[in-house]
C-alpha cells in the first residue's frame, strides 16, 4: 500500500495537465515502514525520452500502434540515467526512499501500457494520471510483479494533511 496526500495527488494532476499533451513524469520519495510506502514528497522531473526507431525497437515488438514513425513524449516518458543516480545518492543522503513514479497519459486512460511495463521495475509504486483534453481524469497506482509479467492495482491510502 502506498500512503500520500491529496495536495500529493493535486500535484501529480497539475503536472499533467501542465505538460499537455506531453506524458508529465516525476518521482514519489518518502519513508517504508512494515511495508506501507508513505510518500512525504512528489517531485516533478523533466521528460528526457527522445524518440528514435532503436528505441522504439527496444522496447518491445512493433504492434500496430506504434508502426511508422518513431513514438514521441506524448505517449512516452523517460527519467535521464543521471537523474535516477543523483536519486540513488540523495537516497544514501538522506535515509529516504524513492517509492516509485508517476506520469500521465495524455488522452488515455490510466492503465499501465505495455512500454510501461516494459520499463518498470517490481516493487515500486507506479502513478498514472489520464490528462483527457488537457483536463484530469482518472488517477490509479499499481506495482508490477515480482517477475515483472503484469501490473497489480496497488490500494492507495490518501490523507488530508501533509505531514
Amino acid at each position: 500500500m502506498i500512503r500520500l496526500s491529496e495536495a500529493h495527488l493535486q500535484a501529480v494532476r497539475d503536472h499533467g495537465i501542465s505538460e499537455f499533451p506531453r506524458e508529465c513524469c516525476g518521482v514519489l520519495i518518502g519513508d517504508l515502514d512494515d511495508g506501507t510506502k508513505t510518500v512525504t514528497e512528489v517531485r516533478p522531473l523533466p521528460n528526457t525520452f527522445t524518440p528514435s526507431d532503436e528505441f522504439e525497437r527496444s522496447a518491445g515488438p512493433i504492434t500496430s500502434q506504434n508502426a511508422g514513425e518513431p513514438v514521441g513524449q506524448e505517449r512516452r516518458y523517460m527519467v535521464s540515467p543521471d537523474t535516477m543516480f543523483q536519486l540513488m545518492l540523495e537516497e544514501r543522503r538522506t535515509k529516504r526512499k524513492v517509492l516509485g513514479f508517476y506520469h500521465s497519459h495524455p488522452d488515455h486512460p490510466a492503465r499501465p501500457s505495455e512500454y510501461d511495463r516494459v520499463w518498470a521495475m517490481p516493487w515500486y509504486s507506479y502513478i498514472i494520471v489520464s490528462i483527457l483534453q488537457g483536463a484530469p481524469d482518472a488517477l490509479t497506482c499499481w506495482v508490477l510483479s515480482d517477475d515483472a509479467s503484469e501490473f497489480e492495482s496497488e490500494p492507495m491510502e490518501v490523507y488530508c494533511n501533509e505531514n
